[in-house]
């Protein structure tokens, strides 16, 4: 297997209402969060890597002019049950931010071997929810960008 990459994209999928698309895990039941992924290769574009991952795990498009790439890098520790899948002696991960609005909550179809559920959530239950605190902190400042500029619901 050909170890992954730690640089990846984490795309909060939302309404205009800020409902915010979560999904579970399927290795890690109650480990909730939005869509993300590694890149596949050094040379593919973040944009293309963050387009590939909705549509492989929420079988959604997401079209140039409604991905938001936020140029928001975040650096996390992977967490040790997770480390086996990169090279060895890896332990950070750069994690880079987008989001996509769509208009309503939509019906996605999961890949069964990473997810095994979807909810639609108000951005505050969303946060509560989410395991990973690069996931709460994404869906936080999306919020507090779109509450700020009047860009809310």
């Amino acid at each position: 297997m050909t170890p992954k990459i730690p640089i990846s994209v984490i795309v909060v999928i939302h309404t205009p209402a800020l409902e915010i698309l979560l999904i579970e895990r399927a290795m890690r039941p109650g480990y909730w969060q939005s869509v993300t992924g590694s890149i596949d290769r050094l040379d593919e574009p973040l944009e293309d890597a963050a387009r590939r991952e909705v549509f492989e795990e929420t079988g959604l498009e997401a079209p140039p002019e409604r991905l938001l790439k936020w140029n928001l890098i975040r650096t996390f520790e992977i967490y040790p049950h997770w480390r086996h899948r990169f090279a060895s002696g890896t332990t950070q991960n750069d994690e880079h931010m987008f989001s996509l609005e769509v208009p309503t909550p939509v019906p996605v179809r999961l890949a069964p071997e990473e997810h095994t559920a979807s909810t639609w959530l108000p951005w505050q239950q969303a946060i509560e929810k989410c395991f990973s605190w690069t996931n709460r902190d994404a869906i936080r400042l999306l919020a507090q960008t779109r509450l700020k500029t009047g860009e809310f619901g």
